[in-house]
């Protein structure tokens, strides 16, 4: 897709995003009554899901004559080699990355964690995007935030990076195993603010907080939060790499259950650090009641436009209303999973506790 028009590219890689169940609503608001540009969005959507189909088929250790296009495309894995690092195993994948553990040699032996641009997704904007979440987490510098170590391209210039191998549980799933109390969630929960207030002092934006980008791993024996994956993070007053990085018109960056409101909407172009602190209330609310303002199983249910809808209008209920709706099997693990009675945690949450979680998710972000 390298000379593809911009309109169709962002369109395509929004579409391409989405669950094939929600292209259909989307692609209906983005193309609007140009036909001729959603019937070439829906080929290349076609093409690349043939594509993905037949890579997920190929046998392992299926060869190929040499010089010949698919062996030109056959992608890193284990056992292979980026620059001074040996792959050992996959261990997460993004929208436009796969991270491996990795092993590093020299001039210090130890384990790394390396992201790499997706097979298939190095067009400009991706390339320009990747980059960018590079140089963001290398201006990091918070206990609670995972360190980058190197970066680099590799011999076919695809670009990738080398941070801290972080292994540990993502947050909801440490408290919930740990059945920790709200007093201790909420110990854990101030050292992520923390962390997002150091990356917004260096004018960074996160704009994907969720669980699974905060693992919770041991330190001195203590649980100990670690913010990851700042993949479609944002200058807010520096220029981060040398190509022009613009977040498009139509174009939907982050996760349904916990973005903000000026996310959801088709153009992210105002986004500010407002929007990670109403992701950060929706992680309060769920680590207090156990479930998000809007579930994300009924956000995907929804059409493009209705997700929209419900994310920039509809009221969530407090979080101590929550718990008083629930039906009694959601109460009981709830409450097991806090090891504290239902009533009174739904006692600690009135007051406080629920003013700051639903001043953090106002829709109408100067409040």
């Amino acid at each position: 897709m390298k000379d593809t028009p911009p309109a169709l590219e962002t369109i395509y890689n929004a579409a391409k995003a989405l669950p094939p169940a929600s292209r259909a609503d989307y692609l209906n608001v983005a193309c609007k009554d140009n036909a001729a540009l959603r019937a070439e969005v829906e080929r290349l959507l076609a093409a690349a899901d043939g594509a993905d189909d037949f890579f997920e088929a190929r046998p392992v250790g299926l060869t190929q004559p040499e010089n010949t296009v698919v062996d030109a495309i056959v992608p890193e894995g284990p056992g292979t080699w980026i620059g001074r690092y040996k792959l050992l195993q996959q261990i997460g994948e993004g929208g436009m990355g796969a991270v491996y553990m990795a092993e590093q040699e020299e001039p210090v032996r130890r384990r790394v964690a390396l992201k790499i641009i997706k097979l298939g997704m190095d067009t400009k904007s991706v390339v320009a995007r990747f980059e960018a979440e590079r140089q963001a987490l290398a201006m990091m510098d918070h206990p609670n935030i995972a360190r980058v170590l190197d970066g680099g391209t590799t011999d076919t210039g695809r670009p990738y990076f080398v941070m801290e191998l972080v292994q540990g549980v993502p947050l909801i799933e440490f408290c919930d195993k740990a059945r920790l109390p709200a007093r201790d969630r909420l110990d854990l929960f101030i050292q992520v603010c923390q962390a997002v207030q150091s990356a917004h002092q260096k004018g960074i934006i996160h704009r994907d907080l969720k669980p699974s980008n905060i693992l919770v791993t041991q330190h001195h024996g203590k649980p100990m939060p670690k913010v990851i994956d700042f993949g479609i993070a944002k200058a807010t007053n520096q220029k981060l790499t040398e190509k022009t990085l613009f977040t498009q018109h139509a174009t939907m960056i982050g996760t349904p259950a916990y973005m903000s409101p000026e996310q959801a909407e088709l153009t992210s172009m105002d986004v500010d650090t407002r929007s990670d602190i109403y992701s950060l209330g929706v992680l309060l609310y769920e680590l207090l009641t156990g479930s998000t303002p809007f579930p994300e199983k009924r956000l995907r249910s929804l059409g493009y436009g209705e997700m929209q809808r419900v994310i920039a209008e509809e009221e969530p209920e407090r979080p101590s209303a929550r718990l008083s709706t629930l039906d009694h099997e959601q109460k009981t693990v709830v409450a097991k999973n806090r090891g504290e009675e239902l009533s009174a945690l739904n006692t600690r949450l009135r007051g406080d506790l629920d003013w700051i979680v639903m001043k953090c998710l106002e829709k109408d972000r100067t409040r």
